[in-house]
């Protein structure tokens, strides 16, 4: 452990006061959490604000059994201490998925789920790329392995999981296909690097996917609508073409035609991540490491920040979420 003495008793953090909108959000004082054997403490230097959080906050995801019960699945900061041989780790600028916690001065945070942020690197924008990179290298390139020269369809694509994706698919020579709410939308996302945006209010996403591809259609889709969306996804598949949801924002059900998936070989999956296990999500850590994380040293993977708030503003946050109209990803700063 570190010097104990440097770490306060109680910490601000940010409870949630009754499932509801923003205003549900408030600062409180809570104890310092300790770190377990293989986990370290945080001091937290920012918090990325993630839909999972204003699900939780309305009272519709509850966190999973063992963890905290305070929002904020990604933090960054400084360990300043640490359990078991973690304790190497002490001192090291660090930025972390968690299963909750985040929204406070300090987090635990299982060591393996802790990636290193470069002495360049902003602390800020670091928080904001955990709960992205995790779900989309987990979803879109393991699920659905994708590859270089392949084509994928996106939507969300000004969300903070829609950022991501175009920024690794650039990294990795995906072709990638969002959709988007408006045209500034859609302009904002092929300034960020989409090769193609579809105003999902004004286009038919299933017929331009087919035009832009010239009838081929996409060799994966990242899904988070759900509901009407799926059979739509399905038709703009290629051929052994992977579905993958990881969101049923637009509806938890949905009817397929089982014949198109077997004639054409498609596959559909999905997953959450917030309740896998530790175990999973450090080989996700790992592998984020040995193929990503040099991207990350070199600059040319960053978050698109779209605002920063003090912690204690956090509802201001939420409703910035609530609006709809952020790009990519809202910070909380400590």
């Amino acid at each position: 452990m570190a010097d104990e003495s440097a770490i306060p008793g109680e910490m601000m953090a940010i409870g949630i006061k009754v499932p509801g909108g923003p205003e549900a959000l408030a600062p409180e004082q809570r104890p310092v959490p300790a770190p377990g054997p293989d986990e370290v403490l945080i001091k937290v230097a920012a918090a990325g604000v993630n839909r999972p959080d204003v699900m939780q906050r309305r009272g519709n995801y509850p966190p999973p059994p063992g963890a905290s019960d305070i929002p904020g699945l990604e933090v960054s900061g400084v360990i300043v201490a640490a359990g078991g041989s973690a304790e190497l780790l002490v001192g090291q600028r660090v930025c972390a998925l968690v299963s909750g916690g985040g929204y406070a001065e300090y987090a635990v945070a299982p060591a393996g789920q802790c990636l290193p942020v470069p002495d360049d690197y902003d602390l800020v924008e670091a928080a904001a790329l955990p709960e992205t990179l995790f779900t989309v290298w987990s979803n879109l390139f393991e699920r659905a392995y994708v590859v270089e020269g392949d084509t994928v369809l996106v939507h969300g694509g000004t969300s903070g999981i829609g950022t991501m994706a175009i920024s690794l698919c650039k990294l990795f020579d995906i072709t990638v296909i969002v959709t988007c709410g408006s045209d500034e939308k859609c302009g904002q996302a092929k300034a960020w690097g989409a090769d193609h945006a579809i105003n999902y209010r004004s286009q038919d996403f299933v017929e331009e996917v087919k035009r832009i591809t010239g009838g081929q259609g996409v060799q994966a889709v990242l899904d988070m609508v759900g509901g009407d969306y799926v059979p739509r996804n399905i038709q703009c598949l290629a051929e052994d073409g992977r579905h993958v949801s990881i969101a049923v924002m637009g509806g938890a059900k949905a009817e397929v035609f089982i014949p198109t998936i077997m004639s054409r070989r498609l596959t559909l999956t999905g997953s959450t991540l917030r309740p896998r296990s530790v175990a999973f999500k450090s080989l996700v850590a790992d592998e984020l490491m040995r193929v990503v994380w040099t991207f990350v040293e070199q600059g040319k993977l960053r978050p698109a920040v779209d605002s920063r708030f003090p912690l204690a503003d956090a509802a201001k946050a939420h409703a910035r979420m609530d609006a709809g109209d952020h790009f990519g990803k809202i910070v909380l700063t400590v």
